[in-house]
């Protein structure tokens, strides 16, 4: 699980919510879902309008930036998530949903100065 940090798309205020996730290499990966219901969670959105965000992980803050994995990108990372312990049941669970489970990687932000 990670603490992931956002800023609200209207409120302009700081967001947190816990997430599970995996990692990709130095990407991490997580589920933008709320539990298998049809509204995308409010993390999500305040991504989609900021995809800068940073992330608590056990001893460490990374900053990150926020995109939807797409395609053969997609394809793979949802093939993880399959593979993970009780994954044998993610595309029953995703079938719920009106829509395809967006899956959302978060990338190192680019070093500032």
């Amino acid at each position: 699980m990670m603490r992931l940090h956002t800023v609200g798309r209207r409120s302009g205020a700081p967001r947190a919510a816990i997430v599970a996730y995996v990692e990709d290499g130095p990407r991490l990966v997580t589920m933008a879902m709320n539990g298998w219901g049809d509204p995308p969670p409010a993390w999500w959105l305040n991504l989609q309008a900021r995809p800068a965000a940073s992330v608590d992980l056990p001893g460490e803050r990374r900053n990150v930036v926020a995109r939807e994995a797409q395609g053969a990108e997609r394809e793979r990372l949802w093939e993880v998530f399959r593979s993970l312990e009780g994954g044998d049941d993610l595309d029953a669970h995703a079938s719920r949903r009106s829509r395809e489970t967006p899956l959302v990687v978060l990338e190192p932000a680019p070093a500032t100065r």
